[in-house]
């Protein structure tokens, strides 16, 4: 039976804020904004029909505060919330809190999120499942000496990854024993700020892979198809700075076999709404299960241009109990599409956060550019938050055309008062090696000015 929403309160800030509330505003659905007391200018709380302030500046008191959020749902009437990414999209008491007061989360069930946000337990799920997993940690690793010996079972190079959460927090790379301790307790203590959770696992490190993932969509009724491949090797840090659909770079055999895998992933654990599961694929072209996200990824922009599916849409058409509205074969992949995330990073300064008002500003247009974001001239860039101001996604007919089309826009992109890695995206759709599409996650380590 269909339930349909009427009004909906976004559990986020910035960019995905704005990029769900003009999504509900396409559907006919009302929309509650969230914000800190610092937050009350920012864009998403402009162009929302309601809005309400959910505590100070602190993430733990504000955006993380999942009692506040609750009140703030229940004050205004809404009877769903889209978690977006990051603070509260993957905590399952969160989702379970919404399950007790009747609120509609959009994204999976506590149950599943809790499932699959334990990376132990998702391993082993997946692993019943058929898929290849990754040497590591059988549950977390709550202190120094059992991640020495873990570490001594496996063999270097490690990564220490967050138990809860992703976007690259929480996450050491260890290569040598005499650097473990410093970098399990760092981990630790992000994952706490970042996720409120400090719990930690540890896997064997995949030395030089590609990073690839398949987003698929499921819905309450058994249905579950995948909208292809994302490859997003290009990072720094473990964080993604460059996203592009399709995954060109692996071969079509090796692909369908992540797609098989990705959609028995998905009906095995009984998953419904949108979801990615995220694998890594060596030199010699073996794939492993890395991990699955249980909500909307940063880089779901670029899926939608070689789809035309509204991931945002999809979702709430899930959440009010609507089948998919296509089977697999009605999924078709047109063109090539890439997203270069633009950072209030100063990247002269090793990429040190940047703070201060944007005095002036041009956004690029034309054919084949889409932008995702929050800011605007005048707009205060805060040092409490994540320091991702622009998604600027460029589309073309092939990967070549794409590329073009990015340094086009990139080159007519302004933002005055700040300082961002604009310079930085410029040299990468520059950079041989990348253009070549023979990068691997690794390959901008050596790029750091």
């Amino acid at each position: 039976m269909i339930r349909p929403i009427k009004k909906v309160l976004v559990a986020n800030r910035g960019e995905i804020a704005v990029r769900i509330i003009r999504t509900l505003k396409d559907m006919g659905i009302r929309s509650v904004a969230i914000f800190s007391d610092v937050d009350r200018d920012s864009l998403h709380v402009q162009i929302a029909d309601e809005s309400i302030c959910i505590g100070p500046k602190n993430v733990k008191d504000s955006y993380l505060n999942k009692v506040q959020i609750i009140n703030a749902a229940l004050v205004t009437g809404a009877d769903a919330i889209h978690p977006g990414f990051g603070f509260l999209s993957e905590n399952s008491s969160f989702a379970k809190l919404c399950e007790i007061y009747e609120i509609k989360f959009i994204g999976p069930s506590s149950r599943l999120m809790s499932l699959m946000g334990d990376k132990e337990e998702a391993k082993s799920l997946m692993k019943e499942a058929g898929l290849p997993v990754v040497e590591g940690s059988e549950t977390v690793v709550e202190n120094i000496e059992l991640a020495r010996v873990i570490c001594e079972q496996i063999g270097y190079p490690i990564i220490i990854k967050a138990r809860s959460g992703g976007g690259g927090k929480g996450m050491r790379l260890v290569r040598e024993g005499q650097d473990l301790e410093s970098a399990f307790m760092s981990a630790r203590k992000e994952a706490e700020n970042a996720f409120g959770d400090k719990e930690v696992y540890i896997e064997k490190y995949i030395d030089d892979p590609r990073h690839i993932e398949v987003q698929i969509l499921a819905d309450e009724h058994g249905n579950v198809v995948h909208l292809g491949s994302r490859d997003c090797s290009i990072q720094m840090n473990h964080q993604k700075i460059i996203e592009e659909a399709p995954a060109t770079s692996i071969r079509d055999e090796t692909m369908n076999y992540l797609y098989d895998m990705a959609t028995r992933a998905a009906k095995y654990v009984g998953y419904a709404n949108a979801g990615t599961i995220e694998f890594l694929v060596d030199k010699d072209g073996k794939a492993y299960f890395m991990e699955m996200n249980t909500r909307i990824q940063v880089e779901h922009p670029v899926t939608e241009m070689i789809t035309g599916i509204d991931i945002i849409r999809e979702q709430i058409n899930i959440a009010s109990m609507e089948k998919l509205a296509y089977e697999q074969k009605d999924i078709t992949f047109t063109g090539h599409a890439i997203e270069c995330r633009i950072n209030a990073y100063d990247e002269d300064n090793n990429f040190m956060p940047s703070v201060g008002r944007i005095e002036a500003l041009n956004i690029p247009g034309g054919y084949g550019v889409r932008i995702d974001s929050s800011i605007y001239q005048g707009y205060m860039v805060l040092p409490f938050y994540d320091s991702m101001l622009v998604k600027l996604i460029a589309y073309g007919k092939d990967r070549k055309n794409a590329i073009d089309i990015m340094k086009r826009a990139l080159d007519e992109f302004v933002i005055d008062g700040i300082k961002t890695n604009i310079g930085f995206n410029k040299e990468i759709m520059r950079d041989e090696v990348f253009v070549a599409n023979e990068h691997t996650t690794s390959y901008l380590q050596g790029k750091r000015r």
